[in-house]
């Protein structure tokens, strides 16, 4: 087994497509995080499964780390729980929901945000203050990791570049610009050029 005893949030592909489905990015969260987030349209599936049934999303945050015109930039290690992904430069950090934020859950955070939360620590320390904002979804049906994902696209305005990785699967960690970015677009992970070419909508 590649995730023994995983089990993470899904929600029925059927509802993303009663929902509307789109391939790209869309900035209407309102039309679909309440749906994919009401405990009624989702539920946990073992991981083993779930990477590999296009009958259900994974719901996965993917936070965008933003300071004075620059994003947080890094390479996936080979290490990394992805390796259909290894290699790829990212724009995103984030990662599964699993059962375990759902019994860490109050009524101060629910599971998402309680997932959400331990994802950035898992991956980053932040030292530096900053605001978040859902801004937007992204979904890419043309390969096989996008087919059984749906990304939640967090916006992290940070007020100093104050990061760094918490993971050794993330690797040449920093804050491009948006030229240099640009230039490194080939290099990226599908979501990763999705947000970046819809930067204009993302960023305030």
């Amino acid at each position: 087994m590649r995730w023994p005893d995983e089990r993470v949030l899904v929600i029925p592909r059927r509802l993303f497509d009663d929902l509307g489905a789109f391939n790209g990015l869309s900035t209407d969260v309102d039309r679909y995080l309440p749906a994919f987030l009401d405990p009624a349209n989702n539920h946990f599936l073992a991981r083993d499964s779930a990477e590999d049934d296009p009958s259900h999303k994974q719901i996965i945050p993917y936070a965008l780390f933003h300071h004075n015109g620059h994003l947080l930039h890094y390479v996936r290690g080979s290490k990394g729980g992805e390796k259909r992904l290894a290699a790829k430069g990212s724009l995103g950090i984030g990662g599964h929901i699993n059962a375990e934020d759902a019994a860490q859950a109050s009524l101060e955070k629910d599971t998402y945000m309680t997932g959400v939360e331990r994802e950035m620590n898992e991956e980053l320390v932040i030292s530096s203050p900053f605001s978040q904002n859902i801004v937007a979804l992204i979904n890419d049906d043309s390969n096989d990791v996008g087919k059984v994902h749906i990304g939640i696209v967090h916006l992290f305005n940070l007020a100093s570049p104050d990061v760094a990785a918490n993971e050794a699967p993330i690797t040449d960690l920093s804050f491009l610009s948006l030229d240099s970015l640009a230039a490194r677009r080939d290099q990226l992970e599908s979501w990763s050029q999705i947000c970046l070419d819809h930067l204009h909508l993302i960023l305030p």
